[in-house]
């Protein structure tokens, strides 16, 4: 039977052949897909998932910092003390080390508190408050530095640094009553660790303080020894060689804190008082100069400059720097100078009395006589400002053609 008007027809239609490049094509097609799911996927992160980072141990910033505080790289050792603190913020000795460093680099505040983070996490650490102490003093407040370093010989009776500590603390307080009670915290440092860097510098200071300066020169040789890029220890060496008479080598160990630490007026002030010492008065004017541009406001380094204009015949130039040490003013620059009480020492011997004879110099004894009746009825027993008052004050009273009058010191409370 057939079917009318139908197009079907019951024969075969033949295929093409497949092209083979198609064929090739699509599996390398189902082969990429195949990889993609099975290597590229799973190793893909998470959507919104934090980025790995290579990590650091604690350990290794503690040597870093190390090597760099052996270096002198103070700011560098800080910071990887820090880093090693965020590291492990749990372990109280990063803590310790990070306000060694900052003591050495005079940030004392910061030291003190980092000191007390390390009690925090362990109350009975002996080094926490042996350095808190140590910062405590440095910040001039020796009351709470006593208690803080009795704390740590309480908690470690062979804790040296907590003896060297105490020799400071002992001598920063001018009281000769202390000198005995630090030869002896000295020597306590020194029985338990002769070796130390804290220990030297510790005996060099009580040393340097008794007069005994040859044998102090020594003791900070052997803590330079231990490390040389240390500021303070250039600057303790070479006051030492100026007071043992050994100009050109204090002149050296100066220089040598200079370069390490540029901005510290104490190490520029101790230069301009070696050139002083040996005469050279437009040296240690310059120094002299030097310290007040870094540090405008402090009225001690006005009065080292206006004693060493005076000392090379500007009395002037004295009068207009010591002025600012005994009422207190503003510099040419608009910064503000508090003055400095008058008191027995440096500041009666030297910024007062000599600002008083640089006035009577200048033929200005109307402004000299307070300043010297002042030091005359207040602190008669300085026998040097006494002495330079008396000076003083005869000069003006020949001069205005009147008698001295007498003069009486006021009773002590």
């Amino acid at each position: 039977m057939y079917l009318r008007g139908s197009k079907w027809k019951m024969t075969k239609r033949r295929r093409k052949p497949a092209n083979p490049l198609t064929i090739l094509l699509l599996v390398a097609l189902i082969g990429g897909g195949l990889y993609f799911n099975q290597v590229v996927v799973p190793a893909m992160p998470a959507p919104f998932a934090a980025t790995p980072t290579i990590t650091r141990s604690p350990e290794s910033f503690l040597n870093e910092a190390e090597s760099y505080f052996k270096e002198g790289k103070l700011v560098l050792a800080i910071d990887s003390y820090q880093q090693a603190i965020l590291a492990d913020p749990g372990n109280p000795g990063p803590f310790l080390d990070l306000a060694r460093a900052q003591i050495y680099t005079g940030d004392y505040q910061n030291a003190k508190i980092n000191a007390e983070n390390a009690a925090l996490l362990n109350p009975d650490n002996s080094q926490a408050h042996a350095i808190r102490a140590w910062a405590l003093n440095s910040m001039g407040e020796s009351l709470e530095a006593e208690a803080a370093v009795k704390k740590a010989i309480e908690f470690d009776p062979n804790n040296a640094l907590a003896y060297a500590i105490y020799t400071e603390i002992l001598l920063d307080r001018g009281n000769y009553d202390d000198v005995e009670a630090a030869i002896a915290k000295s020597r306590k440092a020194q029985e338990l660790a002769p070796s130390a860097l804290e220990t030297y510098r510790a005996r060099g200071y009580v040393l340097l303080y008794t007069g005994n300066y040859a044998e102090a020169v020594q003791e900070y040789k052997s803590a330079i020894a231990i490390n040389d890029k240390l500021w303070d220890l250039h600057y303790s060496l070479g006051a030492a060689y100026r007071l043992n008479g050994e100009y050109d080598l204090a002149v050296n160990e100066l220089l040598n804190a200079v370069a390490l630490n540029p901005t510290n007026t104490e190490i520029i002030t101790e230069l301009s008082r070696t050139h002083s010492t040996q005469g050279e008065y437009p040296k240690a004017i310059q120094y002299a100069e030097q310290a007040v541009a870094i540090d405008p406001s402090q009225a001690r380094l006005h009065g080292n400059l206006g004693v060493l204009l005076y000392k090379n015949g500007d009395y002037a130039g004295a009068i207009k720097e010591l002025s600012l040490v005994v009422h207190g003013g503003t510099t040419e620059e608009g910064v503000a100078v508090k003055g400095v009480p008058l008191e027995p020492g440096t500041v009666a011997d030297n910024y007062y009395s000599i600002y008083a004879l640089s006035l009577t110099k200048s033929d200005r004894c109307g402004e000299a006589l307070p300043v010297l009746q002042l030091i005359l009825s207040n602190i008669a027993e300085d026998e040097v400002a006494y002495y330079n008052a008396t000076e003083g004050m005869n000069y003006c009273m020949e001069t205005l053609g009147t008698p001295m009058p007498r003069a009486e010191a006021t009773p002590t409370p």
